[in-house]
C-alpha cells in the first residue's frame, strides 16, 4: 500500500510542478538534490562546479518535465539528465579523449587486495584523480551500468576508445590503490 501510496504523491507533484507550482517543484528538489549532487561529483571533481551544473540539470528537468512518461523511475530520468549535462560541462571545458586502441594497451596481472575495504572518501579521490575521459567512461561503464557501444555513442567517441579508457582507468585505479595501500602500512 505505501509504494502505491508514494507513487501517487510523486505523480501528483510533477503534475503540479508541470503547471509551475513552486512549492511542488522545491519539494521535488529537495528530494532528489542530494542525491543529484552526488551523481554529479562523480564526473566533477570540484565541488563548485557540481553543485551549478546540478542547478543547471535541475532547471533542465523543470523545463522539460511534460516529456517525462511515468515510464520507469523519475529519479533515473532525473539522473540522465544530470549526466548528460556533466557531460556537456565537461566538454565545454574542451577536455577531449586520447584515442589509444586496447590493441595497443598491454594489461598487466590485477592486483589483489586481500579483501581490504577502502572507504568510500578514498575510492571518490583516487576516482576524481583519473584523467577526465578515463574518469566519465570508468563512471558510466561501472557505476552506470552502461555497455561500450552506449557510452560510445553518447561520448561521441568509438566504442573502442571507450574499451581503452576503461581499461586504462581501471590499471591507473589499481596502481593508485597499490600506492595507498603502501603508504597506509608504511612501505612508501
Amino acid at each position: 500500500m505505501k509504494v502505491i501510496a508514494l507513487h501517487y504523491e510523486e505523480a501528483q507533484l510533477i503534475s503540479l510542478a508541470i503547471a509551475n507550482n513552486r512549492q511542488a517543484q522545491h519539494q521535488l528538489y529537495t528530494k532528489y538534490a542530494s542525491k543529484m549532487l552526488s551523481v554529479c561529483r562523480q564526473y566533477i571533481k570540484d565541488v563548485h562546479h557540481a553543485e551549478d551544473v546540478m542547478l543547471t540539470a535541475f532547471m533542465k528537468v523543470f523545463t522539460n518535465l511534460k516529456k517525462f512518461e511515468h515510464k520507469g523511475s523519475f529519479e533515473g530520468w532525473i539522473k540522465r539528465i544530470m549526466i548528460n549535462e556533466c557531460i556537456d560541462f565537461l566538454r565545454s571545458k574542451k577536455n577531449t579523449f586520447s584515442h589509444i586502441e586496447l590493441e595497443d594497451w598491454k594489461t598487466t596481472e590485477e592486483e589483489e587486495y586481500d579483501g581490504e575495504v577502502f572507504s568510500t572518501e578514498i575510492i571518490q579521490e583516487l576516482i576524481d584523480n583519473l584523467p577526465t575521459g578515463y574518469k566519465m567512461v570508468f563512471n558510466l561503464y561501472v557505476i552506470e551500468g552502461l555497455k561500450h557501444q552506449e557510452i560510445a555513442k553518447m561520448l561521441q567517441i568509438a566504442e573502442g576508445t571507450s574499451k581503452s579508457q576503461l581499461a586504462h582507468a581501471r590499471k591507473m585505479l589499481q596502481e593508485a590503490l597499490k600506492n595507498y595501500k603502501n603508504v597506509q602500512n608504511g612501505t612508501k
